[in-house]
């Protein structure tokens, strides 16, 4: 009896994946100019799934189309950065809270847990492992509250999350990142909210000032922005 051979991905599925992680991971910057030839000899495909890949992005926001010229990577603006951030704080904080509300245990455990996990270390991780351990270090505390809706709110942030944080750890140290994660983590463990929202809140403002603007008053109260 023959086996049956495994469905093969669509040629513009393919160039499309390949496309949007290196958009989300960094490798293609904010106003690189992309081409199909580019991208199609990378995947040993012809150039019309890449302009289709091409044309999906560009409905999504990431590319912008110059006909003959190739696709243009869109910046990320300070005030896209600012509003995710903030959306973050907020989702966050809120977990900190419903795990304060669940008891020391909780708090004990999912500090454990994230002092445990990549983004606390990183130092055998490259750059694209890193920027994915530091998405999953705080979508892990996010679903560690309990809150499906919540949980989902902030999953939907994930793209424009992970091309903002790429983009800001261009200009952030990597062990800054990971010293940072480590002390929020430790603060969870201690059952210390009060220090673990400041430090988070500390953690994010320095997203949105890698982009060279203020935080605004919600992210930073002693801004008069």
């Amino acid at each position: 009896m023959s086996s049956a051979t495994p469905p093969t991905t669509p040629a513009t599925d393919r160039a499309y994946a390949h496309v949007k992680t290196g958009l989300l991971d960094g490798t293609y910057p904010d106003g690189h100019l992309l081409s199909e030839g580019e991208v199609a000899a990378a995947l040993q495909m012809s150039r019309t799934p890449v302009r289709e890949a091409f044309l999906r992005l560009q409905t999504e926001g990431f590319l912008r189309l110059y006909p003959k010229r190739g696709a243009l990577v869109v910046p990320v603006t300070p005030t896209e950065a600012r509003a995710v951030v903030e959306a973050r704080l907020a989702l966050e904080s809120f977990a900190i809270d419903k795990l304060t509300a669940q008891g020391p245990q909780a708090m004990a455990t999912t500090g454990k847990e994230l002092a445990d996990h990549p983004a606390c270390a990183g130092d055998d991780l490259g750059d694209a492992e890193l920027h994915e351990a530091d998405r999953g270090f705080h979508a892990h505390l996010v679903a560690a509250a309990g809150n499906p809706v919540v949980t989902d709110l902030y999953n939907a942030l994930r793209d424009k999350q992970m091309r903002i944080t790429a983009t800001a750890r261009t200009h952030t140290a990597r062990g800054r990142i990971t010293h940072q994660h480590a002390r929020l983590a430790e603060a969870i463990r201690d059952g210390d909210a009060d220090r673990a929202k400041t430090l988070l809140r500390e953690h994010l403002l320095g997203t949105v000032r890698a982009f060279g603007v203020s935080g605004g008053p919600y992210l930073d109260p002693t801004d008069e922005d």
